[in-house]
């Protein structure tokens, strides 16, 4: 109890800070992935992936640094790649590790803005090769979601 009324205090303090943290957040409906980002908009930057159609004992997180490597108004390019844990295994295996290890995988995507009103809105199209992690077995998954970008407006800003 104490861990999440700490947790609650942390979101609590930074939701009222000037602090102008940029980062997105997108859903990716025939894959059931709720993803969460930092900020896309730099060279840079960190997506964590959570099932939304699993069961407790098979909920796996991936996490993924990404690297944009093109950017323009309306399209960004970009490529990276992680692993895939499970930290709640252990409700299905009690000799499991305390975070199991799935698999690596390597995204390569795009991010299109196809609203020139609101380029905040924008859509992910991405090729997502994956391997277990004895490396026995594979699948060459695609991703298609909607995904929204958090910042300041360009007219906000000083």
């Amino acid at each position: 109890m104490k861990k999440l009324a700490a947790a609650f205090g942390i979101l609590f303090l930074l939701n009222h800070t000037h602090l102008q943290a940029q980062g997105s957040v997108g859903y990716y409906p025939w894959s059931s992935l709720l993803s969460i980002s930092t900020n896309p908009q730099k060279q840079v930057w960190l997506d964590a992936r959570f099932q939304t159609n699993s069961l407790f004992s098979s909920l796996s997180i991936d996490i993924l640094p990404m690297i944009t490597f093109k950017k323009t108004e309306i399209v960004q390019w970009y490529a990276g790649g992680g692993i895939r844990v499970n930290p709640l295994y252990r409700i299905a295996d009690a000799n499991a590790s305390l975070i199991t290890v799935d698999g690596y995988s390597v995204n390569v995507g795009a991010r299109i803005a196809p609203l020139p009103q609101n380029r905040r809105i924008q859509l992910a199209i991405e090729l997502n090769p994956y391997v277990k992690d004895d490396f026995a077995s594979g699948v060459l998954k695609s991703h298609f979601g909607v995904v929204y970008v958090f910042g300041k407006n360009k007219k906000d800003t000083p």
